[in-house]
């Protein structure tokens, strides 16, 4: 292709226009030799006439032409080791067409054509190429210098607009003649129809193929960006085309990809892929980032286990969020490492893209690039600051957080729940189901039972908070009261005694007193035959005989111990944390 001709964009190349058919090239041409046979044609055609110079100035000569109107030449047409140019000189030119001050611009442009028809013939039959120049812009198109005229069609110029179209004037062009009319017609004078663009879309589709024979995937190429979609950017490669996805500008997520490139920039990229198996689309990946040292070989200089960090919510997932820590490191807060104690839904519950968070790192995967985030861990662990506070036995208060058959969980503290067994919530009856007497969000009092460190579980009761009569009695009551009460039974030295209603306790009896018989005086055998007379007078009077300080046992009737009867008893102790009562014998 000649070095003038004009490079055509994919997009116009590809362009689809209507095209005219050749008798409406044919009927342009009439109309254009009628109007060059009733008038001068401004733009000369493809005739090169003398013309004598008239002036010089700095930049320019100016010729008289033989028209009305003067014709003026660049001073830089003529070469430097030419003789000056002077007023009255003769030189060959061709008129261009009429300048906006009203002189016509000449041209020395000589037109490099084929020697005869024949030739052309041949071209056209082979649907080969010539080179011609453009000698003129008219109605519809340019006029072409072939060694014969020719017509170009406007549409068939490959140029953008009027323009450009008249910068073609005086280029020399290659083109494809599409009709050929040797004979002339009506006019007798024979005429062509030309077509440039055809052969700019070959000249690019060869450069193309050209240079995709160069590339291969792995080497970094330079290129200059051509345009710019939401999904990434076209560079042209020396005439092949390629895609910058947005995945592939930057390491760390880009939004936009205009945040990266700009249309024009030259950039080095390095190629990712080449579609070989089609030829057609031949469709290149490149890179931008992959020229960038990878942000991962830091991780282990930047981060550490444990460590509280910031970073930025950047998407979320159905199991979690995806947290940036530094331009192109994300690490994943699983939704299960979201919150303490209650079940999330989903992430957004907890937070948003583009919230900034502080977590903890929890695990660190440099082979599979993966790093597990804590949201909650950086908001500390109830459960440590409630197991300072909170031992078995102590009282806790807090709403019904939910109910299920089994009893319901109350909320101890932000993140840390405890159960009410079914059992433990009313001692008055058998309840079907917890929310026969409770309700989600009524707030309740509760005695721990229970602590499970291990598995983060507290054991609550509710019934345990409601007083019953052994309470109302400890409350009452002092050590050293007397009081009365029942003995439901005996066993050993032990009585089981009801103090009231639902109120027992033990209490521990006193053993038998042994009395020793009279001995014999001067430490002699003992005299049996009285110890029946001795006995029969203690179980009658209670009284010992007194002399020789000997003593039997005798059971009193009064003092016995047994089932049913109401006696007297002193309370010895008292416990309201352990509920127990300490009797004995008043």
């Amino acid at each position: 292709m000649d070095t003038n001709d004009v490079q055509l964009p994919a997009e116009t190349l590809s362009s689809t226009e209507p095209v005219e058919t050749t008798e409406d090239f044919a009927a342009l041409l009439r109309e254009n030799d009628l109007a060059r046979a009733n008038a001068v044609d401004r733009s000369g055609g493809s005739k090169q006439i003398d013309a004598t110079v008239v002036s010089v100035t700095a930049d320019s000569v100016y010729l008289d032409i033989g028209y009305k109107t003067e014709g003026v030449l660049p001073l830089s047409s003529f070469a430097a080791h030419e003789k000056a140019v002077e007023p009255g000189d003769i030189v060959r030119v061709t008129v261009k067409g009429r300048g906006e001050e009203g002189y016509y611009e000449l041209t020395r442009q000589r037109t490099a054509a084929p020697k005869d028809y024949s030739s052309l013939e041949e071209t056209f039959e082979k649907k080969g190429t010539v080179l011609g120049t453009v000698t003129g812009v008219v109605k519809g198109g340019l006029t072409v210098d072939i060694g014969m005229r020719a017509f170009l069609p406007s549409s068939r110029s490959g140029a953008r607009d009027a323009a450009e179209m008249e910068k073609l004037v005086g280029q020399e062009i290659r083109v494809r003649i599409t009709t050929l009319d040797l004979e002339g017609g009506e006019s007798g004078r024979p005429d062509a129809v030309v077509d440039r663009r055809s052969v700019l879309e070959e000249q690019a589709r060869a450069d193309s193929d050209e240079r995709f024979s160069q590339l291969a995937e792995g080497i970094t190429v330079s290129g200059t960006v051509r345009s710019l979609t939401d999904f990434g950017a076209f560079v042209n490669l020396d005439g092949a085309d390629a895609l910058l996805h947005i995945s592939d500008m930057a390491w760390h997520r880009v939004g936009n990809p205009a945040e990266i490139v700009s249309v024009g920039d030259v950039i080095e990229v390095k190629i990712l892929k080449i579609d070989a198996d089609d030829p057609v689309k031949r469709r290149i990946a490149v890179g931008l980032k992959q020229l960038q040292p990878h942000p991962w070989n830091t991780v282990p200089e930047l981060f550490t286990l444990g460590e509280k960090v910031t970073g930025t919510v950047t998407r979320e997932t159905a199991f979690g969020a995806f947290v940036e820590l530094s331009p192109g490191i994300e690490g994943l807060i699983h939704i299960s490492e979201m919150a303490w104690g209650k079940k999330v839904k989903k992430p957004s519950d907890i937070v948003k893209v583009g919230d900034t968070v502080e977590i903890v790192i929890l695990g660190i995967d440099l082979e599979q690039k993966r790093i597990a985030l804590g949201l909650k861990q950086a908001l500390g662990d109830p459960w440590v600051e409630l197991m300072q506070t909170v031992l078995a036995g102590s009282v806790i208060e807090g709403p019904v957080s939910r109910i299920t058959p089994f009893g319901a969980f109350v909320t101890v503290a932000e993140g840390v729940e405890g159960l009410v067994h079914i059992s433990e919530i009313t001692a008055e009856r058998r309840l079907n189901h917890p929310s026969d007497v409770l309700r989600v969000g009524e707030v309740v009092k509760a005695q721990v039972l229970e602590i499970d460190r291990e598995k983060r579980q507290l054991k609550l009761s509710i019934k345990q908070m409601v007083p019953t009569g052994l309470d109302e009695f400890i409350a009452e009551h002092v050590v050293g009261d007397t009081v009365s009460g029942r003995i439901i039974d005996v066993s050993g030295n032990t009585a089981r005694v009801e103090l009231g209603e639902g109120i027992l306790t033990l209490c521990a009896l006193p053993a038998p007193k042994v009395e020793e018989a009279p001995a014999a005086s001067g430490g002699g055998a003992v005299d049996l035959s009285q110890l029946g007379s001795l006995l029969s007078a203690k179980w009658k009077t209670d009284i010992s005989p007194k002399g020789n300080g000997s003593k039997v046992v005798a059971p009193s009737t009064s003092n016995a111990v047994e089932a049913g009867q109401v006696r007297s008893f002193k309370v010895t102790a008292l416990d309201a944390e352990t509920k127990k009562i300490g009797l004995e014998l008043a």
